[in-house]
């Protein structure tokens, strides 16, 4: 007959159960569920806090080989928004016909040219885009964006986030070819 796991588990009366004995270290005592007999370990507000714990987090647990254990959020996991700002630069040419000759200013009448295109009545010619030229970053939460994305987007209010994150955020799995 095999023998029957036993964990020992000693009652406390503290709530959660746990003793602090450092700046970021406690002694806790591990509760049974009734149901699978699992032990479960819960985290109180302040381990949360002091260690930069949030719900869903993944946490690692590193065993110190002298009875105790280290947790701590796996850091690979970790993922930030940056807003990155950049500038399009495009070369666009212009056909303008123009008189020859000089004005009663002195000017050469081709300046003229210059004018049309500045009030916008002349038709593009052409255009290159000659590339992006970044200006800014900085890191936003995902609200602070899906806000941002409200004011550049103004057609898309009525949108659900995941449609305006799918639309505009680029995911570090879309980078790394796992989209």
């Amino acid at each position: 007959m095999g023998k029957k796991k036993q964990s020992v588990i000693e009652p406390s009366n503290l709530d959660p159960g746990w003793v602090k004995t450092g700046d970021k270290s406690w002694v806790a005592t591990l509760q049974e569920d009734p149901k699978t007999g699992d032990l479960i370990l819960p985290l109180p507000d302040e381990v949360m806090a002091s260690n930069g714990f949030e719900i869903g987090d993944i946490l690692k647990w590193k065993d110190n080989k002298d009875g105790s254990f280290s947790i701590t959020k796996k850091a690979s996991e970790e993922k930030q928004w940056v807003l990155v700002e950049a500038v399009s630069t495009f070369r666009t040419r212009y056909m303008v016909e123009v008189p020859v000759g000089i004005d009663e200013q002195g000017n050469d009448k081709a300046k003229w040219a210059l004018d049309t295109v500045v009030m916008g009545e002349a038709k593009e010619f052409s255009q290159e885009h000659l590339g992006e030229q970044i200006v800014s970053h900085r890191v936003v939460s995902k609200k602070e964006a899906l806000a941002l994305c409200d004011v550049d987007n103004d057609y898309t209010g009525e949108w659900d986030k995941e449609t305006k994150m799918k639309n505009f955020f680029t995911t570090w799995e879309e980078q790394n070819g796992n989209d």
